[in-house]
């Protein structure tokens, strides 16, 4: 089977589909989830996975913790890497190998970058800051 280039952008757009259509949202709400989701590259450049998946833990505005965790369910989907997903994410990637972190940040990165482009496209209509 050859490579499809929709692998990573496909379940990023659903993944903030979903967010955005949930009900009771309300327009702070999807400007934290709209915001995280443009920053995500900068800290996972900046800080790394096993940071993130412990931000995900401490985040007090429920938006930005819904994209965080979104990005983890497609990190593990896409990956195949089993239990990156709650409370045993942050003891899978303090178990893996330095070779396996590394791959798992480069392909974290680069779905980092699809949230990024898929924030502003999903999120159209959301503006300003929080």
């Amino acid at each position: 089977m050859g490579f499809d280039p929709r692998t990573m952008g496909k379940p990023v757009y659903e993944a903030l589909q979903a967010l955005k259509s949930q009900p009771n949202q309300n327009d702070a709400r999807l400007k934290e989830q709209k915001n995280q989701a443009v920053e995500l590259y900068t800290y996972l450049s900046t800080w790394g996975l096993l940071r993130l998946k412990a931000e995900e833990k401490a985040l007090s505005q429920e938006g930005k913790k819904q994209v965080v965790k979104s990005f983890f369910q497609c990190l593990q989907a896409i990956s195949e890497q089993s239990k990156l997903v709650g409370d045993e994410g942050l003891k899978t990637l303090k178990d893996l190998s330095t070779d396996e972190y590394l791959g798992l940040m480069g392909l974290g990165l680069a779905i980092a970058q699809e949230f990024s482009f898929w924030a502003t496209a999903v999120y159209h209509d959301i503006t300003g800051e929080v």
